[in-house]
């Protein structure tokens, strides 16, 4: 008897255990690829081959979980790590968990979340892109590049730190999402102006074929790193409205973007990139086809403005639901200062990035690669 009693204490402790665990999930992309970069915005710089990884979607390990607080409420976390699967080592400036960190309570009143996000933004436009903000053809390459901090574009932020975000209810596809951080790069300290304010809101629907959404952002960096613009307190403020259509045979992509660059120290117009994008994504069975046009140009930067643009063709194949194997080819031109100033061209020019590669100069791109989700 008493042998029993043990056997089926020592099962419900180990079927309690796992339950305790049932809401902890482990999730992972590994993603490693052929690339090819050419037309270097550099003469003396040759075309570069190389095994690559992260290229279509960032290698990643994450935790996640939720736990029932009973009464509607519910508290959750997501832990994600970032790494390169050439070489292991971790991505996101080697933080642990870089790619994104927070803790957060949803119930009846929506959504709230602390840590570090990503961007309202970033996430809004890298969901319109056919290429998801992955591979040479993604829509970030046009995106301006010479105001830069902490390691981030200031026109297109990934991630803030220190961040809390809401996310209202769904009302029949409805919903909006806004997010703040006064410290957006570093923890508050005693004469420390250099943080970044960060405002953003982001009204969406999405129901049936249709996604829509207008994303609005403020940045206001203090001592940032200049990059090629030449102030160190500015403010930027972004407007972009976009969405997509799924016809079925046919996915149909487009947004338009607007960044307003201002010196806060000083006065006069408004310096400004203008961006838009027009792509479809073709499925076909295990298949599918991704294209897209992507434009910018950037005036106000007295011999620094002109236009870039790029196109992107890429391919898909589902091998199971958890791996695929993906090509694509982009190509870049950079016009007027973007192209014939050569000193700067490595802050302003258009170049050709991946997931996980800022392009280093090139204006061409080719790569194939495998990625496994789990």
């Amino acid at each position: 008897m008493q042998k029993k009693l043990m056997v089926l204490a020592v099962a419900a402790a180990v079927s309690g255990a796992a339950a305790a665990q049932s809401n902890v999930q482990i999730y992972g992309v590994v993603d490693v690829g052929f690339s090819h970069r050419g037309d270097n915005v550099d003469d003396d710089i040759g075309s570069k081959n190389a095994i690559d990884d992260g290229i279509s979607s960032g290698s990643r390990l994450g935790f996640k979980g939720s736990e029932d607080l009973g009464n509607g409420l519910t508290a959750l976390f997501v832990l994600e790590n970032g790494f390169a699967t050439d070489n292991g080592n971790l991505r996101q400036s080697s933080r642990l968990f870089g790619r994104q960190a927070y803790l957060g309570l949803t119930g009846n009143f929506g959504t709230a979340l602390a840590g570090r996000l990503y961007t309202p933004h970033y996430s809004f436009l890298s969901a319109i892109d056919p290429f998801k903000a992955g591979t040479v053809g993604r829509y970030r390459n046009v995106f301006e590049a010479g105001v830069t901090t902490g390691g981030e574009n200031l026109f297109d932020p990934t991630r803030v730190d220190n961040a809390v975000a809401y996310v209202t209810p769904t009302w029949g596809g409805f919903n909006i999402t806004a997010a703040f951080s006064a410290n957006a790069l570093a923890q508050e300290a005693s004469g420390n102006t250099g943080d970044n304010r960060v405002w953003a809101i982001l009204p969406r629907y999405a129901n049936g074929p249709i996604d829509v959404g207008v994303s609005w952002h403020r940045i206001k960096a203090y001592d940032a790193p200049t990059g090629s613009f030449g102030a160190s307190n500015v403010q930027i403020t972004n407007l972009a409205v976009g969405g997509t259509y799924n016809f079925g045979p046919v996915k149909l992509h487009a947004f338009y973007d607007q960044n307003k660059f201002k010196d806060i120290n000083a006065a006069g117009e408004d310096h400004k990139l203008k961006s838009w994008l027009l792509g479809a994504t073709f499925p076909f069975g295990k298949n599918a086809i991704q294209a897209s046009y992507t434009q910018s140009k950037l005036s106000g930067f007295t011999g620094r403005e002109g236009k870039a643009r790029q196109w992107a063709l890429g391919y898909t194949y589902a091998l199971s639901k958890r791996t695929s194997f993906y090509a694509a080819i982009a190509d870049i031109a950079n016009k007027d200062d973007r192209e014939d100033n050569v000193t700067i061209l490595s802050n302003i020019a258009a170049v050709s990035g991946d997931s996980s590669n800022n392009g280093q100069g090139y204006q061409n791109g080719f790569n194939v690669g495998l990625k496994h989700s789990f």
